[in-house]
Parts: structure tokens; C-alpha cells; sequence
């Protein structure tokens, strides 16, 4: 299975979600850590969004970090002009593609889009400038006219870089994959296509993965899926699932990968939930007494990758569903002990605690409880 390469738009469309600023220091540190992941390409801004913007953009360039940066700009001169003077190279310039958003937002027919964003490439590319397009709302967008845009950008300005959008979450796994396919037999054999999924529906990695595995070269995502709406295509979720579920090739470094969140996370001011994959503080966390039981003769009985390789580890905790071998692991920890009749009988409080108070049963409790059982019955081991 092929390589997949990542281009990453925390610093874009991740910042677009809804009460999300970052500030120049949490910039460079996202930049810093996106090129220690292994990311190959990161979108870092807006450079229209006016001086402190490019400033912004300015200063992740001077960084010099071997990853390449684009810049995300309308097809507009001024905005091409713009990004020129932030000093980063690779121009993207976007445009809608469907009917409905040509019309509703622009005003223009498909021809007059075409034309507007050929205008734009040309002058991006006179520059001397490296430009990708994204084509907004790709999903909804007629494939003709898709074809014709990317041979078009591909034969009058040589751009090879284009962006399916799935702006509006309007495409369900099969719908990509065969929309991703189309497109790319139509067009020459080294465009290079990038799916961009938003997750309104939840399937942002699904539809992601699928675009891959039909012949897209980049996938488009956010550190932690942080984004408008719902999101964006998770970087963590995609790169460990193209690897353990595709048995595909990523340059992604796993073991960064919750650092990268933690720091994402908390410099959006957001919440991802507990229970969110790979970096979620519950993604590796066991109740179950049957699953604990299981990975304590044999890891490979619950998981499909070993949580080391992401920095993380198994985490057992006492609660409603345990067993008497979770009993006897977390008092383990401790240094302690505990017969079958004893972890029984701890197991019965553990339950009790649990469904009383609707949470986990702190160690440190288990550990009281255990005393004081030996002290009612002192031959207790």
C-alpha cells in the first residue's frame, strides 16, 4: 500500500473553529511540533486576514522547519499578493466549484469561476509562486466540470496540486472513493489530489481514508480534528489508521502525537472528550473485568496497536464491570496482596461504590478497603 502524505490546516481551518485564537508563540510551537510529527506540508494561515496575520505567517516561515508551508488565499490578486509578501512560496487558491455556492456566494456561472480562478493561477504562477487549487464543495460540484477545471489549471499554468473539498460533509465512504476515482482517471497521471473532509456526519476519517485508498495522494487534516462545526479530519486518527488498517506507509512520528493534542487542545481553549481516539485520556483505559482479564494474559487480546507506540499505556481502573483480577492488578501497583476469597470480597465493595457513586474507585480507597478487611478477619491474605 502506498505512503500517505499529510497536509495539515491546524493553523487554517483549525483556527476557524468557532471561539478558537491562537497567538504567534502557540503558532510556532504548533509549527514546530507538526514538523517533529513528520507532517509533510502545514497551511498556516490566512494572509487577507490583514498584517498581524501575515506577521504571523512570517515568523512560522522564518522558523526555517524542513516542512513545507502554504498559505490559504481566494482568487483574488490581492490576495495572492499578499501571500507573496509573507515570504512562503506555495500559494493555495481556493474557489468554489458547485453550482449552488458559484451562484449563491460569488454570483458567477461555472465559466466565470473557471475563468477567475485561471486569472488567479496565472498571476500566482508569474510570480514565481508553487500553486495548489482547492476546489470548495467538491462533493457537490458537477464532475465535468471538475475534470475540465484541474486539465484546464493543469495545461494553461502546469498546476498539479488540487483539492477535493467535502466542505458540507455531503459524501458518505463510497460516494468519495468513487467521486476521488472518477476525477483522477480523467485527468493527467501526475495530478496530485488532497481530500479535505469536514465531519458534520462523523465520517471526516472514513471518507478521508476512502479518498486515499481510491487514489488520492494527500489527506487534508487538524491536529485532533479541531475545526469549524464538527471538525475536521482528525491527523492522529488518519495516519494510525492508514498504517494498522490499510497497512500503509506515514512519515507521522506516533510517539509525538499526544503531545501535539495536548498542546492543540489546550492552546483552543476546547475539550475533545475523554474518550477520543488515540490522545483521549480514556483511549486506553479498561473497566471490564473480561478485557482486563484478557490483556493481562495477553495484550494482543485488546488492542490492535500497542499504546507505546503513540507514548501511551493500557490503564486498568475499578468500577462497576470489574473483575477480581482487576482487584488483585491495581493492588499490584500498590504492592499489595490478595487471596481469591479476599479480592471477592473487595470486588463486592468496588460494585457497590461504583454504581452508588457512578465513577471509579480510587486506589487509594481499595488499598483502606483492604486493610480493613484484614483487620476483621487478620489471617486474610
Amino acid at each position: 500500500m502506498k505512503s500517505l502524505k499529510l497536509c495539515d490546516t491546524t493553523l487554517r481551518d483549525g483556527e476557524q473553529a468557532a471561539g478558537v485564537s491562537f497567538t504567534r508563540a502557540e503558532k510556532l510551537e504548533i509549527a514546530r511540533l507538526l514538523s517533529e510529527c513528520g507532517v509533510e506540508q502545514a497551511e498556516i494561515g490566512i494572509p487577507a486576514m490583514g498584517v498581524r496575520e501575515q506577521e504571523d505567517i512570517a515568523a512560522i516561515a522564518a522558523l526555517g522547519l524542513p516542512i513545507k508551508l502554504m498559505t490559504w488565499n481566494r482568487a483574488l490578486k490581492s490576495d495572492i499578493d499578499k501571500a507573496w509578501a509573507t515570504g512562503v512560496n506555495w500559494c493555495h487558491v481556493s474557489i468554489p466549484v458547485s453550482e449552488v455556492q458559484l451562484r449563491g456566494k460569488l454570483g458567477l456561472t461555472p465559466v466565470e469561476g473557471l475563468t477567475k480562478l485561471l486569472r488567479a493561477a496565472e498571476y500566482a504562477v508569474g510570480l514565481g509562486m508553487t500553486v495548489s487549487v482547492g476546489m470548495e464543495d467538491s462533493s457537490r460540484a458537477d464532475m465535468d466540470f471538475l475534470v475540465e477545471l484541474v486539465n484546464c489549471l493543469y495545461k494553461e499554468c502546469g498546476v498539479r496540486w488540487f483539492r477535493y473539498a467535502d466542505t458540507v460533509s455531503a459524501h458518505h465512504p463510497g460516494q468519495m472513493a468513487q467521486r476521488v476515482s472518477a476525477l483522477l482517471g480523467a485527468v493527467p497521471p501526475d495530478v496530485e489530489l488532497e481530500v479535505h473532509c469536514h465531519n458534520d456526519f462523523g465520517l471526516a476519517v472514513a471518507n478521508t481514508l476512502s479518498g486515499i485508498a481510491a487514489g488520492a495522494t494527500w489527506a487534508s487534516t487538524t491536529v485532533a480534528g479541531i475545526g469549524e462545526r464538527t471538525g475536521n479530519a482528525p491527523m492522529e486518527e488518519v495516519a494510525l489508521a492508514w498504517r494498522y488498517l490499510y497497512g500503509g506507509d506515514t512519515a507521522i512520528r506516533a510517539e509525538l502525537l499526544k503531545l501535539a493534542a495536548d498542546m492543540v487542545i489546550a492552546a483552543s481553549g476546547r475539550s475533545v472528550g475523554d474518550s477520543k481516539p488515540i490522545v483521549g485520556k480514556l483511549a486506553f483505559t479498561h473497566e471490564s473485568g473480561i478485557h482486563v482479564d484478557g490483556l493481562m494474559k495477553d495484550r494482543e487480546t485488546y488492542q490492535t496497536f500497542n499504546p507505546s507506540e503513540v507514548g501511551r499505556e493500557h490503564n486498568f481502573v475499578l468500577g462497576k464491570h470489574s473483575g477480581t483480577g482487576g482487584v488483585a492488578h491495581v493492588l499490584g501497583k500498590q504492592g499489595l496482596e490478595a487471596d481469591p476469597e479476599m479480592a471477592a470480597r473487595l470486588l463486592v465493595r468496588v460494585r457497590d461504590y461504583a454504581e452508588a457513586s457512578k465513577g471509579n474507585v480510587p486506589e487509594s480507597l481499595l488499598v483502606k478497603w483492604l486493610l480493613e478487611e484484614r483487620k476483621q478477619a487478620p489471617n486474610a491474605v
